[in-house]
């Protein structure tokens, strides 16, 4: 009886368990079916759905152009909910909206935020946030003043009036009718060369036209003005545009390049200084010696009877085009031509003493005749710019060391009293074998100023205290020994680079073992042996990890690369431009991602990719138009 007893409970037991389990699998069974029906509700969430959040219009991709038919006046906010500046704004935003809520009649008040709706923000140029846009019959009116309720509010209610237009441009509007009178006439203008469909001019447009209301209130005014290089054909061949946006700046019809800001506060503050002299009038001696005793770069005085002296006149035209290069000087003042030894209508340029050596001159002189070209002053700027050992710095280096072959040696630079005395001792090394190599350039370059380049050629953990590396042409670089540093030691790796002796040192990532992938991975050490092969043509892909359109890029350029896989003598190749050097000054490479097609027949000139039309059938396009070794013909591409 016992063990029947025993048996129910043993069957009731299991019974239990199973119904449980059972109870279990249909609540799993009952979730994942509602986690399912909202994940469906989800993804059909229809984005031309107009919502409000407190009183707040939300405005997508889907639903912007049907609102905005037939409104007269919106107010519309790009946003990103991670700004704090956004989050921060947003009770007040919400304020605004009710103020023109009531308003008669009442004004709608819209946001966007611009990481979902991109083509939005794209379309409007938002480049910050938060960014304020006035609607008005469709057309933007950017709104830039105060981020306050009472400063909104007004704008957009005076945007609102019938009557209300927008003001005229400020920026200039030149064609071949009106150009060369109105350059001719003017003492500085400044001329952007665009073309409508140019991101970059788009980008600029906005910053342009602040720049320019700024400056034509100034006294006296500074114009800006814009050329449409795409009608205005004869006008952008004759000043070299090839590119756009082309930025010049024009003194009386001479043409100088403008290498300025592109955000209205950098190009204002630049044009008022370019407004200005570009050579500062001295009228003491001490100010020279000053100059001699602290300076740090050269020291250009003119030395002029009068501003009436024809050799002033030259002397000014030659500093206008380089016054963001050089610190010119003139003076009238007759001591301070003694001291330069020299007499009116005479250059001097001079080294601070800190520079100086018994290998060279300490100053040098050019007489200005009547004769004497601007390109000839010049060239005599450029020529003695630097002394035979300089002190390179990232501040004068695309300045002053542009050169190459560039000898640079590398340690702690501190020109200050109580150090200089051991940075001149190294220099003074490095003297004594420039004197020997005129054809080269050599400088000294602080270690932490340089630290990533030093990187660059494997001596950041030499344990030398002077290090010293060669950047030659084609951006090749090549880095000494790590040794104690004396001038033989300096003076025989210099004749080893000279005699060809040395191999450049290549930022490289492993070579992959397995290469045979429809796409070919390029790195440092291979460049050379896939891009630059005269047997073939390749296509070259240079990105970076972090990329987003270079990430949306890899199944298109996977894609192309199976397409073209049947090609024998067409790569289509990436190469990670982050990790490995590209040892070729002609794939530059100054975003991501940059694509060149190098044929097989003129790898020194490869041809960029600039087509927006990033698909297989427009890289096949690019591709048909370009290649020189392309086997199928183009109706079966």
């Amino acid at each position: 009886m016992k063990k029947v007893a025993l048996l129910l409970l043993v069957l009731l037991g299991v019974a239990h368990f199973a119904t449980l389990s059972r109870c279990e699998d249909e609540e799993e069974k009952d979730a994942a079916d509602g986690e399912g029906e909202d994940s469906d509700e989800y993804e059909e969430e229809d984005d031309t759905v107009l919502k409000e959040e407190n009183g707040v219009l939300v405005f997508t991709n889907g639903n912007y152009d049907a609102f905005m038919e037939g409104k007269d006046t919106v107010l519309v906010e790009f946003y990103a909910p991670w700004c704090a500046h956004c989050r921060q704004f947003a009770p007040e935003y919400e304020k605004i909206a009710q103020i023109l809520k009531e308003n008669d009649p009442p004004i709608p008040v819209a946001k966007v935020d611009a990481t979902e709706a991109a083509a939005l923000a794209t379309r409007f140029e938002v480049s910050g946030y938060p960014t304020f846009k006035i609607i008005k019959n469709g057309e933007p009116v950017d709104y830039d003043g105060p981020r306050t309720e009472k400063a909104i509010v007004a704008r957009v209610k005076e945007v609102a009036q019938p009557d209300w237009k927008p003001p005229p441009e400020a920026t200039l509007v030149l064609t071949k009718d009106n150009f060369d009178e109105t350059v001719n006439n003017a003492d500085i203008i400044l001329v952007e060369f665009y073309a409508p469909w140019c991101g970059h001019c788009k980008t600029l447009a906005p910053e342009y036209e602040k720049a320019a209301k700024e400056l034509s209130q100034r006294s006296p005014p500074i114009p800006l003005a814009k050329v449409d290089g795409t009608v205005e054909n004869e006008l952008a061949t004759r000043f070299g545009v090839t590119g756009y946006p082309t930025i010049k700046i024009f003194r009386k019809g001479k043409a100088y390049d403008y290498n300025g800001p592109r955000e209205k506060r950098g190009i204002v503050d630049h044009m008022v200084e370019q407004s200005g002299p570009p050579s500062i009038q001295i009228q003491a001696v001490k100010q020279v010696q000053e100059l001699i005793k602290e300076g740090d770069d050269a020291v250009i005085v003119g030395v002029f009877s009068s501003d009436q002296d024809a050799a002033y006149g030259i002397y000014s035209e030659a500093c206008n085009s380089l016054r963001e290069d050089f610190n010119f000087r003139h003076t009238f003042n007759s001591d301070v031509a003694k001291l330069l030894k020299a007499s009116p209508g005479q250059i001097v340029l001079a080294q601070p003493e800190r520079f100086g050596s018994k290998h060279e001159p300490a100053s040098h002189t050019l007489a200005v005749k009547d004769s004497t070209l601007v390109s000839e002053v010049q060239e005599f700027f450029k020529k003695h710019a630097i002394p035979l050992v300089g002190h390179r710095k990232p501040s004068n280096d695309a300045k002053r060391y542009t050169n190459r072959p560039l000898v640079v040696v590398y340690y702690g630079i501190d020109f200050s009293f109580d150090y200089r005395k051991a940075t001149q001792f190294w220099r003074s090394k490095v003297l004594e074998v420039a004197k020997d190599f005129p054809e080269y350039t050599f400088a000294i370059g602080d270690e932490e100023d340089y630290a990533d380049e030093l990187k660059g050629l494997g001596l950041s953990d030499s344990g030398e205290e002077v290090n010293v590396g060669i950047l030659a042409d084609e951006d090749k670089k090549f880095a000494m020994e790590p040794e104690e540093f004396d001038a033989d030691v300096l003076r025989e790796f210099v004749l080893a680079f000279k005699k060809g002796k040395l191999k450049p040192i290549v930022k490289s990532q492993p070579v992959p073992k397995n290469n045979k992938g429809p796409v070919k991975i390029v790195v440092g050490k291979t460049f050379e042996e896939i891009v630059m092969d005269k047997e073939k043509d390749v296509l070259i892909e240079f990105y970076a990890p972090w990329c987003g359109h270079c990430k949306k890029l890899d199944p298109v350029y996977l894609a192309l690369g199976k397409k073209y896989k049947g090609e024998k003598n067409l790569v289509i190749a990436k190469m990670d431009a982050t990790a490995n050097d590209v040892p070729n000054k002609s794939y530059k490479t100054e975003g991501f991602p940059t694509i060149y097609f190098a044929p097989s027949n003129s790898k020194q000139s490869p041809i960029k990719f600039e087509g927006g039309d990033r698909t297989v059938e427009g890289f096949s396009k690019f591709l048909e138009e370009h290649s020189t070794k392309l086997s199928q013909k183009k109706d079966e591409l």
